[in-house]
C-alpha cells in the first residue's frame, strides 16, 4: 500500500513545482498539500474503504481547485493551466469512478460528479458521466431527462438528445414527464433551426448547403412525438400538459390546433377538458376602445366569463357529474374573489355563483368543501333564511360528515336558530362516534351560552357517558372548569370526587383540579396531596412531571420537606424505562435550585 501511495504522491509533483514556480503556491504550502494528500491517499488504499473517505478526497481536491482560481485572479497569471489543474481534474475525476464503482446505486454520488464535471470539466466528459449513470441507473426517468437536456443545452445537441429520449422511452413506455421533455425538446430545436434560417437569410447568404425542411420547421418531430406519447397516455390532463407546453412557442399555431382538434373530438367525457375549453375564453380580445374606461374594462370581463359559462352549461348538459360541476363551482368562485370596483360586475358574479350553487347541490353533485363558501356568501349579503336553508340542505346531503354538521350548527348559531339544540343530538347520530369530539365541544359552548345551568349539567353528563375515551376526557375536564366558573371551589370539589374513580381519566382533569386548589386563599396541603396521589395511581409509572411538580410542592410554603426523600424513593420504584433516567436530571437541578 505505502508504495502506491508514494507513487501517487510523486505523480503530484510536477503540478506542485509549477504552483510553486509560477507564484500561485509558497513552498510552506506544497509541503502542507503533500501532507495532506497523503494522508487522504493512505485512507483510500485501505483494505476497508468508507465513501466518506472519498467525498473527502474530493471535496480537499476541489477546495485546492478553487484556491488556485482565487490566486490566479489575484495575481493576474492565467497560463500553463495543462500542467496545473487538468491534472488535478483528472485526478478528482479517477476518484470519482472508483466511488462510483464501489457504490454504484449512489444516486447522489453520480450527481455529484455529474455536478463537478459541469464546472471544472469538459463536456465530453459529462456524457461519459451520465452514460455509465444510466447502465446502472435505467429505471430513473428523471436521470434519463437530465442527461438529454445536457446533450440539448450544454452540447447543443439535437440528435444526442433525441437519441437518450427515443431510450428513455424504451424503458418507460409510459412515462408522462419523459413524453413532456422529449415534446419540448423537439420544439426548441425546431426554434432553434428556424433562428438559423433567419439570420443566414437576414446575412444573405446561400442556403444551398443547408437543408432547412419545411416540415420540421413547421413542428412535424414534435407532431410525431404528440400522436406516440397520446397513443400510449389517453388522458386529457396528458393532452392539455403537451398543449401548454406547444403554446410557449410563437411558431405552433398549426399544432395547437392539431391538440385542441383531438382534445375536442376524443377527451369530451373528461370534465378538465371542458374545464380548459371554457378558460379559454377569457383570452378572447376585447374591443379596443372599449377597454378605455373602467366600466367598458368590467363590460368586457363580464362578457369574457359569459362566454365561459356557456361552455360549462354546455358542460354541465352531457357531462353531468361531480367533477364537472366542482370546476364550474371553482371557475365562478375564483372569478368572484377577484377584486373589481364596480358595483355590476360584483353583483353579477355573485349571482352567477349563487346559481351554480344551488343547481349543483339540487343535482346531488355539489362537494362538502363548497357549502362553507355558499354560507360565506348568503350571511356576507344578508340572506339569513337562504343561510339557514344552505346549512339545513348541506347535514342532509352529508350527514356523516362532522366538519359539515359542525360549520351548519356554528351558522344556526350565529343566526340564532331554535333548532339548535335538537340538531345537536340528531348530527350525533349520525356521525361516527370517534369522530364526535369537535360536535361535543361545540355543544357544550352553545349551551354554556344560550340554555340553563341544569341543561347545561345534562350535556356534560350525557358526554361523560361517552364510550369514546377522548370525548369523555374532554367532558371531564371541561365539566370541572364550568363547576368552578358557575358554583365555585365547593362545586368543583364536589364534581371532581364523584368523577375521579371514573375511567378514563386525563391528567389534565388533575392538574386543573390541583390549580384550583392552589387559587385558594388558604390552599389545603392536604387535598393537594390527595389529588397528586390519584393522579400518580393513574400515571405514575411514566409521567416523571407529576413526580417533580409534587416534590416541588412539598418544597413549597404549605408542603413538607422531609417527605420529599419518600416521594423520591417511590417515583424511582414506579418510574419505567427512559423517564427514570429523565426524572434523576431533574431531580438533580430541583436539589441545586437550577429548576
Amino acid at each position: 500500500m505505502a508504495e502506491i501511495v508514494q507513487h501517487r504522491i510523486e505523480e503530484r509533483i510536477p503540478e506542485l513545482e509549477q504552483l510553486e514556480r509560477v507564484g500561485l503556491f509558497t513552498k510552506k504550502e506544497v509541503k502542507s498539500i503533500i501532507k495532506r494528500a497523503t494522508a487522504l491517499e493512505y485512507k483510500l488504499h485501505r483494505l476497508i474503504v468508507n465513501k466518506e473517505d472519498f467525498i473527502a478526497y474530493i471535496q480537499y481536491e476541489i477546495n485546492v481547485l478553487e484556491l488556485i482560481k482565487k490566486r490566479r485572479a489575484h495575481i493576474h497569471y492565467q497560463f500553463k493551466r495543462e500542467e496545473i489543474e487538468f491534472p488535478v481534474i483528472h485526478r478528482i475525476n479517477s476518484v470519482f469512478r472508483r466511488a462510483t464503482n464501489k457504490w454504484k446505486d449512489d444516486v447522489q454520488l453520480w450527481l455529484s460528479h455529474v455536478a463537478f464535471c459541469k464546472k471544472w470539466a469538459t463536456k465530453g466528459q459529462i456524457s461519459k458521466v451520465f452514460s455509465a449513470m444510466l447502465a446502472i441507473h435505467p429505471d430513473k426517468p428523471a436521470l434519463w431527462i437530465m442527461a438529454a437536456k445536457n446533450e440539448l443545452e450544454d452540447r447543443n445537441s439535437s440528435e444526442s438528445a433525441r437519441h437518450l429520449f427515443l431510450r428513455a422511452l424504451r424503458f418507460h413506455p409510459d412515462n408522462k414527464k419523459v413524453y413532456q421533455e422529449y415534446f419540448r425538446m423537439e420544439l426548441l430545436h425546431c426554434e432553434k433551426l428556424r433562428k438559423q434560417k433567419k439570420e443566414l437569410e437576414k446575412a444573405e447568404m446561400d442556403l444551398g448547403e443547408y437543408e432547412f425542411s419545411p416540415e420540421i420547421l413547421s413542428g412535424k418531430l414534435a407532431e410525431v412525438v404528440y400522436r406516440d406519447a397520446t397513443g400510449k397516455i389517453k388522458e386529457a390532463e396528458f393532452v392539455i400538459s403537451l398543449l401548454n407546453i406547444a403554446a410557449i412557442f410563437d411558431f405552433t399555431k398549426e399544432l395547437q390546433d392539431f391538440i385542441l382538434q383531438d382534445l375536442q373530438a376524443n377527451y369530451t367525457e373528461d370534465s378538465l377538458t371542458w374545464d380548459f375549453m371554457a378558460k379559454r375564453e377569457l383570452e378572447a380580445p376585447g374591443a379596443g376602445e372599449e377597454l378605455q374606461t373602467a366600466k367598458g374594462r368590467a363590460s368586457d370581463i363580464n362578457r369574457r366569463e359569459e362566454r365561459c359559462c356557456q361552455v360549462y352549461e354546455e358542460a354541465v348538459k352531457s357531462l353531468s357529474t361531480e367533477p364537472m360541476w366542482t370546476c364550474y363551482v371553482a371557475f365562478c368562485l375564483e372569478r368572484l374573489k377577484r377584486k373589481t370596483n364596480v358595483q355590476e360586475l360584483k353583483e353579477k358574479r355573485q349571482e352567477r355563483q349563487l346559481g351554480v350553487l344551488q343547481r349543483a347541490h339540487d343535482s346531488s353533485l355539489l362537494k362538502e368543501e363548497y357549502y362553507k363558501n355558499w354560507l360565506q356568501i348568503l350571511l356576507s349579503s344578508g340572506d339569513a333564511e337562504g343561510a339557514a336553508s344552505v346549512a339545513m340542505a348541506a347535514t342532509q346531503r352529508y350527514s356523516q360528515s362532522v366538519s359539515v354538521w359542525s360549520l351548519s350548527l356554528r351558522t344556526l348559531m350565529q343566526l340564532g336558530s331554535g333548532d339548535v339544540g335538537r340538531l345537536f343530538q340528531e348530527a350525533l347520530t349520525h356521525v361516527n362516534p370517534k369522530e364526535s369530539l369537535p360536535l361535543w365541544q361545540l355543544q357544550v359552548q352553545w349551551s354554556m351560552a344560550n340554555q340553563s345551568p341544569e341543561e347545561t349539567e345534562a350535556v356534560f353528563k350525557r358526554g361523560l357517558l361517552s364510550a369514546v375515551a377522548v370525548v369523555a376526557m374532554e367532558m371531564k375536564e371541561r365539566y370541572l372548569d364550568w363547576s368552578y366558573s358557575t358554583g365555585g371551589y365547593k362545586k368543583s370539589r364536589k364534581t371532581f370526587k364523584s368523577l375521579q374513580e371514573n375511567r378514563p381519566l386525563s391528567k389534565a382533569f388533575f392538574t386543573r383540579m390541583i390549580e384550583i386548589e392552589k387559587e385558594q386563599e388558604t390552599p389545603k396541603m392536604n387535598n393537594l396531596r390527595d389529588y397528586y396521589e390519584r393522579a400518580l395511581q393513574e400515571f405514575g409509572t411514566s409521567d416523571d412531571d407529576l413526580w417533580l411538580n409534587y416534590i416541588q410542592e412539598e418544597l413549597g410554603a404549605f408542603g413538607q420537606p422531609e417527605n420529599c426523600g419518600k416521594i423520591h424513593w417511590r417515583a424511582m420504584k414506579f418510574l419505567e424505562g427512559d423517564s427514570v433516567e429523565r426524572f434523576t436530571s431533574k431531580y438533580i437541578l430541583v436539589q441545586t435550585g437550577h429548576l
